[in-house]
């Protein structure tokens, strides 16, 4: 099964610090890691909202809203895309992520990532997308 793993910000990391050396270390020790036990399939930090957009249908319309998103309660901060057997085991190597905050409190928010087999026998994915997604 995989899931994606969301580091959720109470905080805009907007103009923020980053990380400590030692708090980059400790990560990249924590992704070596789960890359030799074949766990870790992607990992990423994204920018500040301010160089984002968001995209808000409505009424079939889209509507383009700049960032930054500073009415936002919660923001991702980045996410990773682990390949495990069970939620169990997700919240086990998530348990074990050496996750530090200098600027606020951070919450991690595992979901399952849907697979062909999800959608029941009836259902035949697209032949090119079935080529993009992991096995």
């Amino acid at each position: 099964m995989r899931f994606i793993v969301m580091g959720m910000m109470r905080k805009e990391p907007e103009g923020g610090k980053p990380p400590k050396p030692e708090e980059f270390a400790a990560m990249q020790k924590y992704n070596e890691k789960a890359v030799k036990a074949g766990v870790l399939l992607a990992a990423e930090g994204l920018a500040p909202t301010s160089k984002g957009a968001r995209v808000k249908f409505s009424g079939g319309k889209p509507i383009v809203i700049d960032g930054p998103f500073t009415e936002t309660k919660e923001l991702v901060a980045g996410f990773s895309i682990i390949k495990v057997n069970s939620l169990e085991e997700a919240i086990q190597w998530v348990k074990g992520a050496p996750y530090t905050v200098s600027n606020g409190e951070m919450e991690i928010e595992i979901r399952k990532l849907m697979d062909v087999e999800d959608f029941g026998d009836g259902f035949t994915p697209n032949p090119e997308i079935a080529k993009v997604k992991f096995k």
